[in-house]
């Protein structure tokens, strides 16, 4: 028992020697730590004076390793992506009476009409959730799947140029107005974002700053690429010989 007391005290003191006294704390409990420290000639001053040190150290490393700033931009890149979501879904809104005033046009393709309507559902189908950002397979086939439907709706308002019954449509003329606002909105929200996530991404990869990240597992996150880019950007191909 006495070697074992002794062989504690030895770590104790190796501990508290070498300036590890939180460890020496977790290492024999609070109490005991106290008894020991007056042992080694140290009075209950030093002993609260240290604790707070390593308190004000640890919270002083937090800032300055950017745990802060991981809080903020974190924020800032959910308010960003709430945005994205919201315009959207205010597209998504417009389809339905967008296709029930186009289906007034007899003539009117049906092979567009048809892929619009499934790119909508296809799109309202996937479950976006705040884990969404965290999940890159997720977030690009949601994005692929908003990328279909603006292309559709994109063909559509082409098309739609070869009816000019459709085109002299109060009701159409005015639900186009709406997407084309709306649209416009998607491309802000959606450059909000990839800023807001840029900044994200930059401080979770940077030093000292990428050290936080691997301790609280703070994981770089997606943005819309290259390939999504390119996909939603590009102009529909419109066969003006179909009748």
């Amino acid at each position: 028992m006495m070697q074992l007391a002794q062989g504690g005290a030895g770590i104790f003191a190796w501990l508290w020697q070498n300036g590890r006294a939180n460890m020496a704390e977790a290492y024999c409990g609070a109490d005991l730590f106290r008894t020991l420290y007056a042992n080694f000639g140290f009075n209950a001053m030093e002993y609260n004076m240290t604790r707070w040190f390593w308190l004000l150290a640890a919270v002083l490393g937090l800032s300055g390793c950017g745990y802060n700033d991981f809080q903020r931009l974190d924020e800032q890149t959910k308010s960003a992506w709430s945005e994205v979501l919201n315009q959207y879904q205010r597209r998504a809104d417009l389809v339905p009476n967008i296709v029930a005033t186009v289906k007034g046009e007899a003539a009117f393709e049906q092979d567009t009409l048809t892929r619009v309507i499934e790119a909508r559902a296809k799109a309202t189908s996937i479950q976006v959730t705040p884990e969404t950002l965290n999940d890159p397979a997720v977030f690009q086939k949601f994005q692929a799947a908003q990328g279909e439907l603006g292309s559709a709706l994109s063909r559509l308002m082409v098309v739609s140029e070869q009816y000019p019954n459709l085109k002299a449509n109060e009701g159409f003329r005015d639900l186009r107005v709406q997407l084309e606002g709306t649209e416009n909105r998607v491309t802000v929200a959606r450059n909000r974002y990839i800023q807001a996530v840029q900044a994200y991404n930059i401080l979770a990869r940077s030093f000292p700053s990428n050290l936080t990240a691997m301790v609280f597992s703070y994981q770089p996150k997606p943005a819309f690429t290259v390939a999504n880019e390119a996909a939603i950007s590009a102009p529909p191909v419109v066969d003006f010989t179909k009748k």
